[in-house]
């Protein structure tokens, strides 16, 4: 192995220890969820890395499952993770223009000067 495949190995190890870490300790369940997604992340950086590093194009597959799941992951706690309803795009542009427009505010549009 090279000093480069010695570095990435030692990096990736890091990373994917610090995330466990975050999984074990994390303090909210969303924290672990995110810490899941980005384990996956480093194992998918590892076989890439390994294929890489073998010239050995075999693990192709693998690699595009697991970005797949990732990504279906990621979309769906992003989906879940956000409790917040979609605002009423009316109601929103009118309290918008409500904010800017100087005479809703009763504000001389000239300065305050009469």
């Amino acid at each position: 192995m090279t000093v480069s495949g010695v570095i990435l190995t030692l990096l990736l190890c890091a990373a994917a220890g610090l995330t466990l870490y975050r999984i074990l300790r994390g303090p909210a369940v969303l924290d672990r969820v995110i810490a899941t997604d980005v384990l996956l992340a480093v194992v998918v950086a590892a076989i890439a890395a390994e294929a890489a590093l073998s010239r050995d194009a075999t693990a192709l597959p693998v690699l595009v499952v697991l970005s797949i799941l990732g990504f279906v992951g990621s979309v769906s706690v992003a989906r879940l993770g956000s409790s917040t309803a979609e605002p009423d795009t009316a109601a929103s542009a009118a309290a918008a223009q409500s904010d800017t427009d100087p005479a809703a505010l009763n504000v001389p549009a000239h300065g305050g000067r009469s």
